[in-house]
């Protein structure tokens, strides 16, 4: 079973405010942060605020920074 935390996301805004949350939690900057996944701050930023655009790769080294990961479920 797994323990970690699941947060449900279905769209960029729920995406960011996770994003943001976790961020928090681990008293990061954004610059520590986007430093941290090898991404520009603005990325950081624009991910935070919800962009509905954004590069799967570049999500992936953000939340993989954040010890974190990208499910998908529900699919048949």
């Amino acid at each position: 079973m797994n323990s970690k935390p699941v947060t449900p996301t279905n769209s960029p805004q729920a995406l960011g405010a996770a994003v943001l949350a976790a961020r928090h939690k681990l008293g990061l900057t954004q610059p520590q942060l986007a430093l941290a996944a090898g991404v520009g701050v603005r990325f950081i930023v624009e991910l935070e605020a919800g962009k509905p655009t954004v590069r799967l790769e570049t999500l992936l080294k953000v939340l993989h920074a954040l010890g974190g990961s990208l499910a998908v479920e529900g699919m048949a």
